[in-house]
């Protein structure tokens, strides 16, 4: 893998982990029609790991509440107190994401199952199709009022499970978990924030178990490779970093619609060219 192709790996995982048109969809796509170089196990854990630290940067304060407040509640929990009054913002948010998180568990049984879609382009076109279907709907949506403080169990357990479904190859994340909170009466803002500090425990997680089946296969970092590994990683930071303020912008405006016509012209385009059988790979000697 060059330099050059690392910058651009970074560049997509960056982009399309946080805009709603779906990372997973599109590196399969670019692979299949235009031979993307496809990363190594290890890089592309490293990559999920560095968009993890842009909303980190992104959600620093409401990280630092949660983690506080998570350890005061295993206090008062441990220490018999009863919390008198309406417990904190960030306490409340630590439960939405844990139980947000509960369906996930569901996909796990079947996670080779449901990544082996992304091996069949045409399904990948079919579900970016679906997407902006998705996000266009969202763009309707009266502007509710619902945040941390009143949102049920029952709301954050409908985002979860839109975040299990959109496991399949070209389903986004982002744009499943925001437009159900949207159809749930989330605030925009509070939809963004919750779907973005939701993925945490779920990134966080995946990227350990990753890294740790590397590390009992490969025996750790190739130190050739580590100079690479880092510019991807820097430019998948930055880069989603402003893909997350950007979502935050045009969330707020009901302006998911633009990221739909998107889908659809990319849905419609890469469907095409696999009905004509167009490709830049050399087929097989």
């Amino acid at each position: 893998m060059s330099y050059f192709m690392s910058a651009v790996l970074g560049f997509v995982q960056g982009v399309a982990e946080f805009l709603p048109i779906s990372s997973s969809g599109h590196l399969t796509l670019f692979q299949h029609f235009f031979g993307m170089e496809e990363a190594d196990q290890l890089f592309n854990v490293l990559l999920h790991f560095a968009t993890l630290l842009a909303v980190c940067v992104v959600y620093w304060r409401d990280i630092w509440e949660m983690i506080v407040e998570f350890f005061c509640f295993l206090g008062d929990m441990f220490s018999h107190r009863r919390y008198r009054g309406n417990p904190p913002e960030a306490r409340r948010m630590v439960l939405l994401i844990i139980v947000g998180t509960l369906p996930l568990f569901l996909v796990l049984p079947v996670k080779s199952e449901v990544e082996a879609f992304g091996n069949n382009p045409i399904f990948v076109c079919c579900a970016l199709l679906i997407t902006g279907c998705i996000l266009f709907l969202s763009d309707q949506m009266a502007r509710g009022h619902k945040n941390a403080r009143n949102a049920t169990l029952l709301d954050v357990l409908l985002v979860g499970v839109a975040q299990g479904c959109a496991t399949i190859p070209g389903l986004s994340r982002s744009g499943c978990t925001i437009s159900t909170g949207m159809v749930r009466g989330f605030d925009r803002k509070f939809a963004v924030r919750y779907s973005f500090l939701m993925s945490l425990p779920a990134v966080l997680g995946a990227t350990l178990l990753e890294v740790l089946d590397v590390i009992k296969l490969d025996g750790g970092v190739p130190q050739e490779n580590l100079p690479k590994y880092l510019l991807g990683m820097a430019v998948a930071a930055v880069v989603g970093y402003f893909s997350i303020r950007l979502v935050q912008l045009l969330a707020d405006k009901g302006r998911f619609g633009a990221f739909a016509f998107y889908c659809w012209g990319a849905g419609g385009l890469f469907l095409l060219l696999n009905f004509i059988g167009w490709t830049l790979v050399p087929p097989a000697a």
